[in-house]
Parts: C-alpha cells; sequence; structure tokens
C-alpha cells in the first residue's frame, strides 16, 4: 500500500505548503530532521508517552503471546499458524519502526530524528508493510484452498510452498523498500527540513524536494501501482470466492468452522487496507497537519496492537495455546517464589 502513500506525497508537492518554507541550499546540508509534535505542553506531551506506551506494551505482549504460543506448541504447526506467525513477527516490526522514537521525543520534549535515523523509519516502513500486505495476500491465498479446494490443500500449500511464499513476502518488501529509500534520498532537498509527521514518510520526504526532482520516483511509483492493485484484487477475488463456497455448504457447522477460520484474516485485511486508503486517498481539501497526525496513527499504530486480539478472539485452537502457555507460565513463577521462600 505504499504506493498510495507516495501518491499523496506527489499531490501535495503542488498544493502544498511546503512551497512557503525556508529554502536549503541542497540535503548535504541536511544532518537532521524535525518531526511533528504531538503536543506542545509539557504535560499532554507526557500523557501522550504513557499513552503510545501503554499500546506499545499491548502489542508486544499480544504479537510475543503469539509468536510462543505458535513456536512452542505442535498443534499449530499448521500452514495458518505458520503465516500468523510471520504476521505477528511484521506487526512487531512495524509498531518498533515508528513508535519508540515518537515516545522519546514526547518523553524529552525533543523533535530531532538523525538523516540516518530518518532513512533507516523509511526503509523500515515501507519493508515491514510492503512485505504485510503480500503475506496477507499469500493468507488470502491460504484461505481459499482451505475453503475450496480441501482435497488439494496438502499438495498446494505444503511445508515447502509455505516457506516459498513467506520468503517471496518478506523478499519483495525489501526489494520495495531498497528501491523506493535509494529513489527518495536521492533527490536533493531544498524545501527546509521539518517533517509533517510524527515519524519519516515518502510523501513527507517528497515535500521537502525541489518541486521537479521527485520525477525520479514516479518510475518506481508505475511498477508497484500494477502489484499493488493486482495484490487487492487477487484478495477480493478470493473471498469472493471463499463466501460462495461457504453459503454451499450443507452443513451449518460446516459453515460455522469455515467463517471462523476466514473471518479473522478478513478483518485484519479490511482493518489494514481501510486504514491506509483513508488516510492517503482522503481528499486534499480537508488535510491539516493534525489531521494527518491523527490517520496516520490509525494505520501504523492501531493494526499491530489490534491484530493479535482480532485473531484470538474466534480461534479456538489458538485461545486453548494461549491459556495453557499462560497458566504454564504461572505455574512455573509460582513455584520458582515456593522454592526462593524456603
Amino acid at each position: 500500500m505504499d504506493t498510495s502513500m507516495e501518491t499523496r506525497g506527489i499531490q501535495h508537492l503542488w498544493t502544498g505548503p511546503h512551497a512557503q518554507r525556508n529554502q536549503m541550499p541542497n540535503s548535504s546540508s541536511i544532518t537532521e530532521f524535525l518531526l511533528l509534535a504531538f503536543a506542545d505542553t509539557r504535560q499532554l506531551q507526557l500523557l501522550h508517552f504513557a499513552l503510545f506506551l501503554g499500546i506499545y506494551l499491548a502489542a508486544l505482549l499480544g504479537n510475543g503471546l503469539i509468536l510462543t504460543a505458535v513456536a512452542c506448541d505442535h498443534r499449530l504447526h499448521t500452514p495458518m499458524y505458520f503465516f500468523l506467525l510471520n504476521l505477528a513477527l511484521l506487526d512487531l516490526g512495524c509498531i518498533s519502526t515508528t513508535l519508540p522514537k515518537a515516545m522519546a521525543n514526547s518523553l524529552w520534549g525533543s523533535r530531532a530524528i538523525s538523516y540516518t535515523g530518518c532513512a533507516a523509519q523509511v526503509f523500515l516502513t515501507v519493508f515491514l508493510f510492503s512485505a504485510e500486505y503480500s503475506l496477507l495476500t499469500v493468507m488470502a491465498y491460504d484461505c481459499y484452498i482451505a475453503i475450496c479446494k480441501p482435497l488439494h490443500y496438502g499438495s498446494l500449500v505444503g511445508s515447502r510452498a509455505c516457506a516459498q511464499m513467506a520468503a517471496a513476502a518478506w523478499g519483495s518488501g525489501f526489494l520495495n523498500a531498497v528501491l523506493h529509500t535509494a529513489t527518495t534520498f536521492s533527490l536533493p532537498l531544498c524545501q527546509g527540513n521539518a517533517v509533517d509527521q510524527f515519524f519519516c514518510e515518502i510523501p513527507q520526504i517528497l515535500k521537502l524536494s525541489c518541486s521537479q526532482s521527485f520525477l525520479s520516483e514516479v518510475w518506481v511509483l508505475v511498477g508497484n501501482v500494477f502489484i499493488d492493485r493486482g495484490c487487492f484484487v487477487f484478495i477480493v477475488l478470493s473471498y469472493a470466492q471463499i463466501i460462495r463456497a461457504v453459503l454451499r455448504m450443507p452443513s451449518e457447522q460446516e459453515r460455522h468452522k469455515a467463517f471462523s477460520m476466514c473471518l479473522p484474516h478478513l478483518a485484519v485485511v479490511s482493518l489494514f487496507i481501510s486504514t491506509v486508503m483513508f488516510t492517503y486517498l482522503k481528499p486534499l481539501s480537508i488535510s491539516s497537519p493534525s489531521l494527518d497526525l491523527v490517520v496516520a496513527v490509525l494505520y501504523s499504530v492501531v493494526p499491530p496492537a489490534v491484530n493479535p486480539f482480532i485473531y484470538s478472539m474466534r480461534n479456538q485452537e489458538l485461545k486453548v495455546a494461549l491459556n495453557k502457555m499462560v497458566s504454564l507460565t504461572f505455574f512455573t513463577v509460582g513455584k520458582l517464589l515456593i522454592c526462593l521462600h524456603k
């Protein structure tokens, strides 16, 4: 979905307020960028720090529990949970790329991020979000085969095929990130160093570039448009086939089981795509730094934090594994405390 980000960045180049900023000769003189602050007063900065610390810890706990449960419980060593493990890894990476720096700036009352740190944020953001979008497409394929072609599931989605599809998702994200980061940071920046977002992202960097220098990024963008739209169409068609197959099932129990297996993924896909589309396809007439800040939180912070809860709510196998793991942890800790008191 990163193509929408750059498309919006290109739109802002023609209409945004960057033309009124103080001119800088070129990007070689920029050693740091200034991120958009969540608040101006110290009390609100500390409040935002506490709020996002809670969200970050919840995301770490939720995704960490899923990683541990899938890795330790042999009953969860199936293709669906293998992809879920990869999704949890990507979610941890996504939220850890943007939120810790924002929390540190709120805590210390700072706005600065180094040039290298900004480039790293752009690279990791594009890498992780692109890989997650590709992985969600793969998971839609997994659901489609499980529901519509159950007799061929073992041959089409075996362990080797799962590893190859997961590697393709991660690899495509990496290549995408290399292309976009190299292209974006090769542009001369002559509109200052103030980034109108709480983390570095491509549209905001493009707003700082010279008026015509961003055209090289368009060539990378064009290729991604076809890939991203292709993934979106594939997900939609897959779920159209899944819904049609489920409605044809004679048994209500079979329909309930099928929906329970695929609804969490559909909810995660809908949350991911809708937040990104709302963020970067909303009309320019309603755009403002404060609104952009809020909606950026919607797509970069909310999905990684709530995805573990979406998957665990209707998945009985995952619930059992998590309850077993938590009970074992409390039992082990209690036993250690008793031993220490003796």
